[in-house]
């Protein structure tokens, strides 16, 4: 493995304890993700999990219309695939690259032995599971009673916590596809952020100016899912040392 790209650089792997995180290592697979690379699709079975470390991939719930809006990011605070180790082998979501980078992906039968051992790893991921419901139910509830504006302060928020950078690459039809609303409305509502000079925005990368004026506007949304990860994930910033 490069030195360039490390397991550690994901949060879960990095919470493991030394000996789970050597049965796992061998069979960690250091994959890039470009933008707009499709993961799984909707329906599809799953072969691998995947721990994104420098990208980030975005949850596409789809409509049976062609519509499509995001229930959920995962970054190099998660893992991708949780519904093999809660009983399915198949999803409902599609997992689209949102930001291009780089993960390391796992076959289930290696997860699955871990996992089975009804040890720490399973009581990670389920934690983890847990942190990603809270934001998959404030996701919905965002959608449903807050602004276009609202809601891109919480998706812009949400992927700067990812990232060690405040520029993204997105253009606004990729943002409304994600929030599921109008392109227009994602114009007007980066437009009046830019007027305030939260962002600044042209030829699809935004630039965040300032945060603390993002956090100001965003609805409460952002600091419910901030604050459920933080309490149930606060373990997960580096190696634990193997338990005598």
């Amino acid at each position: 493995m490069s030195s360039k790209h490390d397991p550690n650089q994901n949060h879960l792997l990095a919470a493991l304890l030394d000996a789970e995180f050597d049965r796992l290592a061998p069979h960690l697979e250091l994959i890039p993700m470009p933008l707009g690379d499709v993961l799984y699709e909707s329906g599809g079975k799953l072969a691998h999990v995947y721990f994104p470390t420098t990208s980030i991939v975005s949850l596409h719930y789809l409509l049976e219309n062609g519509g499509s809006s995001e229930i959920a990011g995962v970054g190099n605070e998660g893992v991708l695939g949780i519904s093999v180790f809660m009983g399915g082998d198949s999803t409902p979501s599609r997992a689209v690259v949102q930001t291009g980078g780089f993960g390391y992906r796992l076959p289930i039968r290696v997860l699955m032995e871990e996992f089975n051992r009804a040890g720490p790893v399973m009581r990670l991921l389920l934690r983890y599971t847990q942190a990603l419901i809270t934001q998959m139910s404030q996701t919905a509830v965002c959608n449903r009673h807050h602004t276009v504006e609202q809601q891109l302060c919480r998706w812009l928020l949400l992927t700067l916590d990812r990232l060690p950078t405040n520029e993204l690459t997105m253009t606004q039809e990729l943002i409304a596809n994600m929030l599921g609303v109008r392109r227009e409305g994602v114009t007007e509502a980066a437009g009046r952020l830019q007027g305030y000079g939260f962002i600044s925005y042209r030829r699809g990368h935004i630039t965040v100016l300032n945060r603390m004026g993002l956090e100001g506007d965003v609805c409460e949304c952002y600091a419910v899912v901030k604050k459920e990860f933080a309490r149930l994930l606060s373990d997960t910033r580096n190696r634990q040392p193997a338990r005598q």
